[in-house]
């Protein structure tokens, strides 16, 4: 894996074949960033049913992890939650989960000393794992 790109030994394995991060400049780029926990097939806020279909799911307890999880990639690339300038979001229900990602976005992005970043969400049919939320960051190497 060439300098610019980055597997972080403590967010979840990708699920597919591309790094955790790559580097541009000054510019970090995560790739989508979800609530998986590594190592396991655990999903915080997830519960599935016996044929892996979610059968419930806290929308509130998998965006926290997703953001321990950026924290996490942010952290072994060299940079911080500070240093985040842009959030693409895509959620599986706009319509049922806006509302409370929008409030546990808040406690972590916005308000004083908060990196406030721009922000674009985007209802997806689903994601590539049973999940309800997934992240698309761009953060600074300052």
């Amino acid at each position: 894996m060439s300098k610019d790109q980055l597997v972080s030994n403590r967010a979840p394995e990708p699920v597919g074949a591309y790094p955790h991060a790559r580097r541009a400049g000054n510019l970090l780029f995560l790739s989508g960033v979800g609530p998986r926990k590594r190592g396991t097939k655990e999903i915080p806020g997830v519960t599935l049913s016996a044929d892996g279909s979610i059968a419930a799911y806290d929308v509130e307890a998998q965006c926290r992890s997703c953001f321990d999880n950026v924290r996490a990639v942010l952290e072994d690339a060299g940079s911080s939650w500070e240093n985040i300038i842009d959030v693409l979001v895509f959620l599986t229900n706009m319509k049922d989960d806006f509302a409370t990602f929008n409030r546990t976005y808040a406690e972590f992005f916005a308000g004083e000393g908060k990196p406030n970043p721009s922000r674009t969400t985007i209802e997806v049919g689903s994601l590539p794992t049973p999940i309800a939320v997934e992240l698309k960051i761009i953060a600074t190497m300052e």
